[in-house]
């Protein structure tokens, strides 16, 4: 789990620099297409294991005999 976390945080700190260097507009077309690529990977790795930790969260709620009442996060505005 631990191992899984820490990929969790070193991703999203990647994709973070990665949209930070994108939305500074100084690399060449070359780079920010390889940016953009490594970004969509880490996009996609973050969003199945988040999609992971929801499953394991709803099976884990299903186990402990709670009710599972799936409602979408909505973020504060």
């Amino acid at each position: 789990m631990a191992a899984k976390k820490q990929n969790f945080e070193a991703s999203m700190k990647r994709l973070e620099e990665i949209v930070h260097r994108l939305e500074q507009g100084d690399t060449s077309l070359a780079d920010s297409v390889a940016l953009f690529e490594e970004g969509t990977r880490l996009a996609g790795t973050l969003h199945k294991l988040l999609d992971e930790a929801e499953q394991k969260v709803t099976l884990l709620q299903e186990k402990a005999g709670g009710s599972v009442d799936q409602t979408p996060f909505q973020e504060e505005v």
